[in-house]
């Protein structure tokens, strides 16, 4: 009888561990089956083939770097491997859709097969079918896991239990346990609210005055808006639990409805009162997206002066008395600095100046004063009593399934009594987060008397030497949207916005 020759083929091994833990092999007892299996059917494989991924879901294919860069590989002309091999198609692709495309394009356009050393198909369309079968169970379970870790999760936000990554002020010294205050991120964090609330600094000086002092975040990065943005709107620094607000993979803030937000077992860094103070600033303040920060323009009227002609801003440009030496400011129109605007209209800060503190000085008298209601710009806004008192609703909901795994021998009755002392303790803790927040505002019902309130205090700003440029630009930048300036009347119209 002739004996058939062996061919030698090459080959590469692919090994990943997912994120969840699971019955699954380590990565090194993965890759000794792997090349066991190699050696018995006369595949060689080449150290630099040897593709490992740790602790990556397998779902989405363009979030696995060496799988991507497997596949990069393989697509070269000609392929430098015949095969791939995996301990279990999973490990390939969680994701149906994804594992017959990627599987299509390795057969097809690089002659590549991949090849399960756990799940051996047999050839022809059954042993196809059998593989589709494999992957679905495979997709089938990823789903199920996904949603089992959802609900303990869920069940653990419910419980005051903190499960993400802690932010700046905090660290987690033990896995399963509350995060405890880093006493010098701490500080940091106390600054910043104590700038925001006492001095009504804004968040781009903030976020400059800590990078000055050589401060960073929990990453080790400068600050920046953002940062303080983030710090400002976290309840987790008064004590609470806030969970899933964002998508994991896309990071895309939730509708408020699917939040958890509850009270933490974690120690606070700052007062619930401090903190209710930052977020009624915030709610207060219009935030317009992509608003240039006042400390940077040049005069507290810079980026609201509008060109009559164009309609187009007028820049600052700084000027100095020969005379006196003191410093003042010219504006002009930047589309004629361009020569998109026909019109030359220039005016000396001295002069517009007094224009407009005259202008909103009648409008603090005026009791038909005409101006605009404007809704803040941002997902971020966050309306810390409608988010408790829909948790409080949801006390009785929870009752009752603890109630019922109870009665179906789920729990047992010290879990039951256990479960219900911190339903109860939960809702006492909601009752007195929520007697102790600031009234939300979601409808302006008084909005004339608040309106001439907010102008009669800018114009107090204004009118003070007690006040610098910078606190001057952000107190008429809350109220007017802009003013346009006509030199033939030597007027000025004044355009009012209440946020």
């Amino acid at each position: 009888m002739k004996q058939e020759m062996k061919t030698l083929r090459a080959g590469c091994l692919y090994i990943r561990v997912s994120t969840h833990m699971q019955e699954e092999l380590s990565p090194d007892a993965q890759k000794r089956l792997l090349l066991d299996y190699a050696k018995a059917n006369n595949i060689v494989i080449s150290n630099e083939y040897i593709f490992l991924e740790g602790g990556i879901s397998g779902k989405k294919a363009d979030r696995r770097p060496e799988f991507m860069r497997m596949i990069s590989i393989a697509k070269q002309k000609p392929s430098p491997f015949d095969v791939i091999l995996v301990w279990k198609f999973s490990r390939f692709a969680r994701n149906q859709e994804e594992s017959i495309v990627y599987k299509s394009l390795l057969r097809k356009q690089c002659n590549v097969d991949v090849v399960s050393v756990s799940e051996p198909i047999i050839d022809g369309p059954f042993g196809s079918l059998i593989e589709r079968i494999i992957e679905w169970m495979d997709e089938y379970y990823s789903v199920r896991l996904s949603g089992e870790v959802f609900r303990g999760m869920t069940e653990k936000a419910l419980k005051g239990g903190y499960q993400a990554r802690p932010p700046l002020g905090y660290r987690i010294d033990r896995r399963g346990e509350p995060p405890v205050i880093v006493p010098e991120e701490a500080r940091t964090v106390r600054l910043i609210f104590d700038k925001y609330v006492q001095e009504r600094m804004g968040m781009f000086d903030i976020a400059r005055h800590l990078n000055t002092l050589g401060l960073r975040t929990s990453r080790g990065k400068a600050f920046e808006c953002r940062s303080i943005e983030y710090i400002i709107q976290n309840p987790t620094y008064c004590g609470m639990i806030r969970w899933n607000r964002t998508e994991n993979e896309t990071n895309r803030i939730k509708d408020k409805n699917d939040w958890i937000v509850t009270q933490g077992v974690h120690e606070p860094i700052i007062s619930t009162e401090l903190f209710d103070q930052a977020q009624q600033i915030w709610k207060q303040t219009y935030h317009p997206r992509g608003a240039r920060p006042s400390s940077t323009y040049r005069h507290w009227l810079s980026g609201i002066v509008k060109c009559p002609a164009c309609g187009r801003t007028m820049i600052a440009k700084k000027f100095k008395e020969k005379s006196t030496g003191k410093e003042y400011c010219y504006f002009t129109c930047y589309g004629y600095a361009k020569g998109k605007c026909p019109s030359k209209t220039s005016v000396s800060s001295r002069k517009i100046e007094p224009i407009v503190l005259n202008g909103i000085q009648e409008a603090t008298r005026c009791e038909d004063l005409a101006f605009e209601i404007k809704q803040k710009e941002t997902a971020e806004e966050i309306d810390e009593r409608a988010l408790l008192e829909e948790q409080l609703a949801k006390i009785a909901d929870k009752e009752d399934r603890i109630k019922e795994a109870y009665r179906n021998g789920i729990d047992t009755l010290e879990e039951y009594k256990e479960n219900k002392e911190l339903l109860v303790q939960e809702r006492k803790s909601l009752e007195t987060r929520i007697a102790a927040c600031v009234p939300f505002v979601t409808e302006v019902d008084n909005s004339r008397m608040i309106m001439s309130e907010r102008i009669s205090g800018v114009y107090d700003i204004l009118s003070s030497d007690s006040f610098n440029a910078v606190q001057k630009s952000t107190a008429v930048k809350s109220i007017i949207s802009k003013i346009i300036y006509r030199k033939e009347e030597d007027t000025a119209d004044i355009f009012y916005f209440l946020s």
